[in-house]
């Protein structure tokens, strides 16, 4: 996985773990509801024997994206497979050797052949395939917010069939005037950058109380400036390379406009000395915008964020709210009250209170993917057993660190 899309070792390590624990969810959350086999009242007629029983699609098409080609695959995979179904599984164009590795481990485990099946290619053809093929009963997809709401509105044609999609995220971090700074800008910094800032959690969008908004941005500096950035394999590397020419393209992009609109505080730089030659390396980079900027609302899959000066949690409240995303959200007070109000108003699915392992990042994927508000997340209504069947009511977790 590191060599495949430059995560760091212990990213990479983590995301193998995660894939492991999603595997033992789902075959628990099987075992726990027997099977999905259970009895019902007979309303007093004690000759009346009724049960209600779950049973599986079918095939279903699983197709996992490039920043999290373990655990998206896994998870999806496993759900499917202990609600009884078969899989159709393509990996991203850009990751297909972690996939081959994840079937090659169910083949180990014993999953009998034909369970789960292995196709390559580019979404424009075998995605489409799979999205179109009157053979698959399902779909999970990971991926962009316009492949993934066409996928989602295209995919029933004669019938409603489950499909399950995750597009992203823009997330938000509000730094109030009572907030531990310190903690606010190292869990911005990882939130922000972890992984070049190729993940739906990611922190891209920062706002920050006036009266300690230059205090916040100099520390958040100081710690994007000690980054350590080289081959993801060596342990004292942080920052692996990003994936690809075209997100090398769209960090420069928006480091342009940034130095055009606002204020570049640090980074911005392709990298190309040494052996960041053969990589696609770029510096993590902080900027400063007004809020009504696009920078605000694009989301770029690249080590970037933006902040912005607010004059109050009202204000940051209502700029964060104002997004087609609701994925996570982060905070940072000290004031009980102003934390109850954050987690109160603001329309995102997994929240977190002045946390400093990461802003807006850290909850297992399954709850990020499909725990999502608006054009993070859906699930079908009749999705697939192992995940939510019947979201009546829109999930929100929260982590809060005392």
């Amino acid at each position: 996985m590191a060599y495949e899309v430059g995560k760091n070792r212990l990213e990479a390590l983590g995301e193998v773990e995660e894939a492991a624990d999603l595997l033992r969810y789902y075959s628990q959350t099987m075992e726990d509801n027997a099977g999905y086999d259970h009895p019902m009242d007979n309303l007093g007629d004690l000759s009346v024997h009724t049960r209600t029983v779950l049973r599986p699609h079918g095939v279903f098409a699983v197709i996992s994206p490039f920043n999290f080609p373990m655990a998206l695959a896994a998870g999806p995979i496993g759900a499917a497979a202990m609600a009884g179904n078969t899989v159709v599984f393509k990996p991203s164009s850009t990751s297909p050797l972690t996939g081959v590795n994840l079937v090659q481990c169910f083949v180990d485990a014993g999953v009998p052949a034909g369970v789960i099946n292995l196709v390559m290619g580019p979404g424009e053809t075998v995605g489409d395939e799979l999205q179109t093929n009157p053979g698959i009963d399902g779909i999970v997809f990971t991926g962009s917010y316009d492949v993934g709401f066409k996928l989602f509105k295209s995919f029933s044609t004669f019938w409603p069939r489950p499909c399950i999609v995750e597009m992203g995220g823009k997330n938000p971090a509000i730094v109030t005037r009572k907030a531990d700074l310190e903690e606010a800008a190292e869990g911005i910094m990882r939130s922000a950058f972890g992984f070049g800032g190729q993940k739906c959690s990611a922190n891209s969008r920062v706002y920050v109380e006036a009266p300690v908004h230059d205090d916040l941005v100099r520390l958040l500096v100081e710690k994007t400036e000690k980054i350590s950035i080289g081959n993801p394999i060596p342990r004292q590397n942080w920052l692996g390379p990003v994936i690809d020419a075209k997100a090398v393209a769209r960090h420069q992009a928006a480091t342009a406009e940034a130095r055009r609109d606002g204020t570049v505080f640090t980074g911005g730089e392709h990298l190309t000395d040494g052996d960041l030659a053969r990589g696609f390396y770029v510096e993590p980079t902080v900027v400063g915008l007004p809020a009504g900027h696009r920078l605000f609302q694009d989301e770029l899959f690249a080590p970037f964020t933006a902040v912005s000066r607010v004059d109050s949690l009202s204000e940051a409240l209502a700029l964060a709210n104002d997004s087609t995303y609701g994925l996570t959200a982060g905070v940072y007070s000290e004031d009980p009250a102003e934390v109850a109000r954050f987690l109160d108003e603001v329309e995102a699915g997994v929240l977190y209170v002045n946390r400093r392992a990461g802003a807006t990042t850290g909850a297992w994927p399954g709850v990020q993917a499909f725990g999502g508000w608006k054009g993070s997340g859906s699930t079908g209504k009749a999705g697939l057993s192992m995940y939510y069947v019947a979201q009546f009511m829109r999930e929100q977790s929260h982590t809060v660190v005392d």
